[in-house]
């Protein structure tokens, strides 16, 4: 927000990496449940930020997986069960907007 655009890191960029790493924690939890090969995921995650239209500033999240050891169908199905128990999507569920996607293909959900 407003930031010169030197170096260093803005609390965006460190949410985004937390976010992943939690949603990421989750589907391999979710994953070895379902005794699914997650071993060469990745969860790629975007946050961005602006205003609300009331008056204040938000986020925005988008969060994408890449699963080549999965077909589209496991990889939507796990990537939906993780979003439900990934302590970031609980602590952001009905305050700002998250989508999901597989592959960049996004997933219907709600946010």
């Amino acid at each position: 927000m407003s930031g010169d655009g030197g170096p260093g890191t803005n609390p965006e960029q460190l949410f985004a990496i937390g976010y992943a790493a939690c949603l990421q924690s989750s589907l391999s939890a979710v994953a070895r449940g379902r005794g699914l090969d997650v071993s060469r995921s990745q969860i790629t995650s975007r946050v961005g930020i602006g205003p609300t239209g009331h008056g204040g500033f938000g986020l925005a999240v988008s969060l994408d997986l890449q699963a080549p050891n999965l077909d589209a169908a496991q990889a939507a199905d796990l990537m939906a069960r993780a979003h439900e128990r990934c302590p970031y999507s609980n602590a952001t569920r009905g305050n700002i907007q998250v989508t999901l996607s597989v592959g960049g293909t996004p997933l219907a959900q709600a946010s």
